[in-house]
């Protein structure tokens, strides 16, 4: 991996971790167009600088991680689903981490799905993440849940989830950004461990790829976060489930018809 693939492959984690567009399909799509190997470091790269995007969160909403024990345990309480199987079918989400067609056809299905949100949970109620009870974060990790299948979006799904639960979309979305924190984290520190338990080294140079990705996607999301807040509120998710539709059908397309893609 040189540094100008990762430079273009943390671009894209910042501007799409927090989107619901799915992260982990457009660093898939990102991986196969630069004709990247799906090797041990390239995986734990596209992981790993998740971190940076933490720090985004951490940076943007830093005073609300000081305000209640409560917040830290709603957070717990969603993330324990996902977590659950996560590690019963990490074998299975490994191998569909490889599949650009699977990516392409839940882009498509999400899509659809993000067309009709706005129509389907119409009257919120509740304007502040804070006031959610236990019962409804728990909800929103199940919804969570869907996004273990590549090109879902974990943002798409837990954003959705919030909806269900009679959160206006900023609040739902806001959730489902300190959501994030521990699920990537988590994320970030299994593949770190299964990289050096599998008998990899890293070099000084993947050290230094490293950094830079973090730093990059941590600059691009801290963008990405404040443009999606403002786009969310005023005009609601029609726009990203159009793009979602039209990346995934064309990216179904090029595979139906035998081409690569591997472009650069």
């Amino acid at each position: 991996m040189s540094y100008l693939e990762a430079i273009i492959l943390a671009i894209i984690e910042g501007l799409t971790e927090f989107l619901p567009v799915s992260s982990t399909g457009h660093m898939i799509i990102g991986t196969a167009l630069m004709g990247l190997e799906p090797s041990a470091f390239v995986k734990l790269f596209t992981i790993f600088i998740q971190l940076g995007t933490i720090l985004s969160v951490l940076l943007l909403y830093w005073k609300r991680f000081f305000k209640s024990l409560d917040f830290y345990y709603k957070l717990i309480v969603a993330g324990i689903p996902a977590s659950i199987l996560g590690f019963i079918f990490n074998d299975v989400i490994d191998s569909l981490l490889e599949s650009p067609l699977m990516v392409a056809v839940m882009l498509v299905v999400g899509g659809v799905i993000l067309l009709f949100v706005d129509k389907w949970f119409n009257k919120p109620e509740i304007a502040n993440s804070d006031n959610i009870s236990f019962r409804q974060a728990f909800i929103i990790g199940c919804y969570q849940c869907l996004a273990l299948v590549p090109g879902t979006s974990r943002s798409a799904s837990t954003i959705i989830g919030g909806m269900t639960q009679k959160l206006t979309r900023k609040a739902a979305a806001e959730f489902s950004f300190f959501l994030a924190i521990p699920m990537m984290l988590g994320a970030s520190l299994v593949k770190l461990y299964g990289f050096f338990k599998d008998g990899n080294t890293i070099s000084n140079e993947e050290i230094s790829l490293l950094i830079v990705g973090n730093i990059v996607g941590f600059i691009v999301a801290v963008v990405a976060i404040k443009t999606f807040i403002d786009i969310l509120t005023k005009y609601g998710f029609k726009a990203f489930g159009w793009y979602r539709i039209v990346l995934g059908l064309i990216i179904i397309v090029m595979l139906l018809s035998g081409h690569s893609l591997q472009m650069i």
